[in-house]
């Protein structure tokens, strides 16, 4: 399984972006993808999550009514797009992949596949 990660850029602070994780393997609508993010000097830390099963969603608190996580089975790619964002924003964000599961997407031990980041920029 291969993730690629795409769509960042510089923005400015309340602008939207929107990123796409597209997944390599067979059996994508099997997958939960999780989009995580880390900002220099910080651990990285959950972002959004979607389940494969029922499409259920979730997210960190601090990102809830701005960012919404979506999925396309039909193209095997995963969105995340982001409106009002802000400085603290700024980080790479990565998207990772978990065969099959459903429990404990906000863990990023529980997903086995990661893609490379891409970096989002959010000046003020």
């Amino acid at each position: 399984v291969q993730l690629q990660a795409c769509g960042g850029g510089l923005v400015q602070a309340g602008d939207s972006l929107k990123l796409s994780c597209a997944v390599s393997g067979r059996t994508f609508s099997r997958y939960s993808i999780g989009w995580f993010r880390q900002a220099p000097g910080k651990e990285r830390e959950f972002v959004a999550a979607i389940s494969w099963m029922d499409g259920s969603t979730y997210y960190r608190d601090s990102v809830k009514g701005r960012f919404t996580i979506s999925r396309d089975n039909a193209k095997n790619t995963v969105y995340l797009q982001m409106s009002g964002l802000n400085p603290e924003d700024t980080a790479i964000y990565y998207c990772a992949a978990e065969v099959g599961g459903t429990k404990h997407l906000t863990y990023q031990r529980t997903f086995d596949y990661w893609g490379q980041g891409t970096q989002v920029t959010v000046s003020s």
